[in-house]
């Protein structure tokens, strides 16, 4: 994950996020299924690593991750639709 570049990691990002999302609704229809459970939780921690190393390497992904010790980080790079398409 250390390695991965920009877009990946933020694409890693998205699908775990996606996962946790998907697993939580299951949950609130099966809260004693232990496989699920375990499930959630992997993927829970694979994306609170993948936001840390984003974060660090890149920029804040929600207002939660701005780094405000010495100033405002957040908005500091390009939103989505100032940059080029490259489709």
């Amino acid at each position: 994950m250390e390695n991965m570049c920009k877009e990946d990691l933020f694409k890693l990002i998205q699908s775990t996020n996606f996962a946790i999302i998907e697993l939580a609704m299951y949950l609130d229809t099966h809260p004693h299924c232990s496989c699920a459970l375990e499930t959630y939780h992997e993927y829970h921690r694979t994306f609170k690593k993948a936001v840390s190393i984003y974060e660090d390497r890149f920029e804040p992904i929600t207002i939660y991750g701005v780094n405000s010790d010495d100033y405002w980080t957040w908005g500091n790079e390009p939103w989505p639709w100032q940059k080029e398409c490259d489709c």
